[in-house]
């Protein structure tokens, strides 16, 4: 019979730490005195999944509840997922309307801020990070910021900043958080991967003390350990390619005497199949949630004004360019493929336990776009997903419906305010709301 050992044990290596997963023979969740959950109590999490330039209006559409929900072509990979899914319409941001196109639409998402024209940065505190500063003391990183396009510089014809399209998460009214893009350096960070052995195997690195640990656990948790560092494992040969890219793109750069954000996708590392970078990016936000690393992420898919290719869908024109035309059939596969990214980080989330729950349970996925409807610029109404129940705090399996309960009634920054209460920040006001969601 195994004996209860501290949450707070990781294996450690030469420049190496690694997080464990829910284990029945550990004790707890947290990160040290600091941390407030009982022992019993799993962790809950929050991720923002966004997707630039609207959906694809006459295919986003769902009807009925739970596993019987009939959902539209765009939502069909979310299929399985019906009963812990929320498909939630009608809800809108204020200050994201009547302030021109793209960028007054997006710096403010998360945030509902109002924005300031000009040279200078102005808008507020998203929703994520009031979430990183509640659960700061209780884990190791505040929040995971990551992003699949680099952002842009510059200024829109609406006077707006080109940052305001670039980025969802903001630390304060005047600077957005710097997020990753690159899949090496996110790895790393979820591992605290240093030092010159950084390309080398974290398996390898801590094998010495994963074989102490198991003679600790449980056999139960033993295979729950073999299955974790096989997903480690995994996701390291993949990010290990994408390492190889970035050191040559670093190389050509200086030859260049220039960033090497700043030049074209595939020559600035980022990897070329947008399909690969996007998985691997949902692979380390559910690794970083699986080991309580981290309980708060967003995933910037594609910025506002997206340049991706889609060459795999049969897509001939960039992103933003093909929304445009959002009732066309191009634009219903590429709305189609992004709601599958959502499907797949909740279906890793979804195979990892968490004693009688699994991770999925206890976290909520968010997906957004800025607009409702690329071809208008339409921020009227949002389209907005809900994946995951929170921890029992969130009734799942719906479908709701906000349009025409009035503009105080249909604020995305009160579905926000519901989340931050349900996650134990006790806020009385959040962006434009100052009440939670009604019927949430």
């Amino acid at each position: 019979m195994s004996q209860k050992i501290s949450r707070r044990v990781m294996l450690k290596g030469v420049g190496v730490t690694m997080a464990l997963p829910w284990l029945e023979s550990m004790s707890g969740w947290g990160n040290g005195a600091g941390s407030t959950p009982s022992a019993a109590a799993h962790p809950r999490r929050f991720a923002a999944l966004f997707m630039g330039n609207g959906i694809s209006p006459k295919n986003w559409s769902a009807k009925g509840a739970g596993a019987d929900m009939e959902l539209s072509k765009s939502l069909e990979p979310l299929a399985a997922l019906r009963p812990r899914l929320n498909v939630i319409s009608g809800l809108f941001n204020k200050h994201a309307t009547g302030v021109g196109i793209h960028p007054g639409q997006t710096g403010n998402i998360l945030s509902g801020a109002a924005l300031q024209k000009g040279a200078v940065l102005r808008g507020g505190v998203s929703v994520d990070q009031v979430l990183a500063a509640h659960f700061g003391d209780e884990t190791a990183q505040p929040s995971l910021v990551l992003g699949c396009e680099q952002p842009i510089t510059g200024y829109h014809e609406s006077n707006f900043s080109m940052a305001y399209s670039s980025h969802i998460s903001w630390q304060n009214a005047n600077s957005p958080v710097p997020m990753e893009v690159y899949p090496s350096l996110a790895f790393d960070s979820l591992f605290d991967n240093q030092g010159s052995r950084r390309t080398l195997s974290i398996l390898d690195r801590v094998q010495e003390q994963t074989a102490a640990l198991n003679q600790q656990v449980s056999h139960a948790d033993r295979a729950k350990l073999d299955e974790y560092l096989t997903s480690v494992r995994e996701v390291e040969k993949r990010v290990e390619r994408t390492r190889a890219h970035k050191d040559r793109a670093d190389e050509k750069a200086s030859d260049r005497g220039r960033p090497t954000l700043t030049m074209p996708r595939p020559d600035n590392g980022l990897p070329e199949d947008i399909r690969e970078h996007m998985r691997l990016m949902c692979d380390i936000i559910a690794l970083a949630f699986q080991t309580d690393k981290t309980r708060v992420a967003t995933l910037l898919l594609c910025r506002d004004l997206s340049g991706l290719f889609y060459p795999f869908l049969d897509v001939r024109t960039a992103h933003h360019p093909t929304s445009h035309e959002d009732n066309s059939d191009a634009y219903e596969r590429v709305t189609r493929y992004y709601v599958s990214q959502l499907a797949y980080l909740a279906g890793r989330l979804a195979a990892m336990p968490e004693g009688d729950t699994t991770v999925l349970d206890n976290s909520c996925l968010l997906f957004v776009s800025n607009m409702w409807s690329g071809s208008q610029h339409d921020s009227g109404k949002l389209p907005v997903l809900l994946v995951g129940g929170l921890g029992g705090q969130i009734a799942t399996g719906r479908v709701l419906d906000y349009t025409g309960r009035g503009d105080d009634n249909r604020k995305i920054c009160s579905l926000y305010l519901s989340l931050m209460n349900r996650m134990g920040v006790k806020a009385d006001h959040f962006g434009d709301a100052a009440e939670p969601l009604a019927g949430f």
